[in-house]
């Protein structure tokens, strides 16, 4: 049975322009399987908070899980004239095989900390940064808004009403979620 067949979305295109440009060098130059670490971690605070609360992992590993180029991915990108046709065959087949290491959520963390770090063949790794960091940053901090309203709640009960001004139902999925991470019941 076909792994992306089915109700599965194909969020694989959810990437700059220069995550591809990039790989493409990897793939030209012939060092697309050399193994490399890397870590997502942030510099600052949002709103001179001590702490970010972890989340969006589960969403993560989702989309990478189910992560390939489709027949109408390569097509588009055909139509950009920038890459060859031994790079389309690469991405036909793509999959990642690397490893995800991560905070569990709900942690809190703190600036220059690691909060994932990726095991993977380097074209692997850049082909999912542009997804990793809009997921991670995104629910974490809507989850970490969530914490901070709660910890000032002082107990009274706090309510999720984003879906009403979210930014598409994927946000307001996401975003009740993060909440919920961050304490809202």
């Amino acid at each position: 049975m076909n792994k992306h067949a089915g109700s599965e979305r194909n969020l694989t295109l959810v990437m700059d322009l220069y995550e591809l440009t990039m790989a493409y060098n990897y793939f030209k130059q012939g060092n697309k399987d050399q193994l490399v670490y890397f870590d997502m971690f942030y510099r600052k605070n949002p709103d001179q908070g001590g702490f970010v609360i972890f989340a969006g992992l589960q969403q993560l590993i989702e989309a990478i899980e189910n992560m390939h180029f489709s027949d109408g991915d390569i097509e588009y990108l055909r139509s950009l004239n920038v890459f060859d046709d031994d790079f389309f065959a690469y991405l036909k087949d793509f999959h990642f095989t690397g490893t995800i290491y991560s905070v569990k959520e709900g942690t809190p963390v703190f600036p220059y900390e690691p909060l994932i770090t990726v095991k993977a063949k380097l074209i692997e790794a850049q082909l999912i940064e542009t997804f990793l960091l809009v997921t991670i940053n995104h629910q974490s901090l809507i989850a970490t808004k969530a914490r901070r309203i709660v910890q000032e709640a002082k107990g009274r009960p706090v309510m999720e009403f984003g879906a009403r001004r979210a930014q598409g139902y994927d946000g307001a999925h996401y975003g009740a979620r993060a909440a919920y991470i961050g304490g809202v019941v």
